[in-house]
């Protein structure tokens, strides 16, 4: 089957700086893909680019086999929903106001919302686990209560791609755990995700594959527990570190500080 998102060799440059060299992610339905590396490797530029909201320089992309330069518009948002890092929280606006902004893909001009638009919202509220807020205004939720509406209002765009960057950035443990739970089970009803993420532990923990980044290139690819060993992590990080895994939890254990003599001995 056609992946549901194909970037090859994508480059990008800005103001004569070069921040993607040759980035590269496939994607297929019913799959996560967290997206990680150090600051300042081109991971949020690289989603921003490949989603169609800054136009690569050089480089391929695909949306379930349509070139992205041919997709503008509705067409493109049918496709794929882009969760922001920093979403902006407008003053008056409702959480089912802007979970009805994601739905005005399927709208032509003047037409009003169907019955299948307002039973969509409904379910993309629901789906996010948002029911009993819709009458909230979005300047009173919570970081990890508002990532989740942004959720929301990717899903009522009815698109089978979700691309999430730094979703749970700003949250808490018990925030991220939530909307953690609430990715995998949107990749269980069959959607694609895209999760750009700095948290190893968290992308070992969730991710059916992970895409390695630095530098602006793709590094690596494939499953967390053949990917992220120590020694891609001391080289790509610059730390000591090894990923354990067990039964669904995952950890990192850091060597934070210099061993002391005792324990050298």
């Amino acid at each position: 089957m056609t992946p549901l998102l194909e970037a090859s060799g994508v480059e990008v440059t800005i103001g004569g700086t070069e921040i993607l060299r040759g980035a590269d992610l496939t994607l297929e339905a019913g799959e996560l893909v967290a997206v990680v590396g150090p600051n300042g490797a081109g991971k949020s530029t690289f989603a921003r680019a490949f989603c169609g909201l800054r136009r690569p320089d050089a480089g391929t992309v695909r949306w379930s086999g349509t070139d992205l330069a041919d997709l503008k518009g509705r067409k493109l948002a049918r496709l794929r929903a882009f969760v922001p890092q920093r979403a902006q929280v407008p003053n008056g606006v409702r959480v089912s106001d802007a979970v009805r902004i994601g739905r005005s893909a399927h709208l032509k001009p003047l037409q009003g919302f169907t019955a299948d638009d307002r039973e969509t919202i409904a379910n993309s509220i629901a789906r996010a686990g948002m029911v009993g807020f819709e009458d909230r205004m979005l300047s009173t939720l919570s970081g990890g209560e508002m990532q989740r509406v942004q959720i929301a209002v990717g899903l009522a765009q009815g698109a089978p791609v979700l691309v999430a960057d730094e979703p749970t950035a700003q949250l808490d443990l018990g925030a991220t755990a939530q909307v953690s739970k609430l990715l995998r089970r949107l990749v269980a009803d069959g959607l694609g995700v895209v999760l750009i993420v700095h948290d190893l532990a968290l992308a070992a923990a969730i991710a059916d594959r992970v895409v390695v980044m630095c530098d602006g290139r793709t590094i690596a690819t494939g499953p967390p527990s053949e990917v992220l060993q120590s020694q891609l992590i001391a080289d790509v990080w610059g730390v000591e570190a090894e990923l354990v895994r067990h039964q669904g939890r995952s950890g990192l254990h850091v060597e934070w500080l210099e061993p002391t003599r005792a324990e050298s001995s």
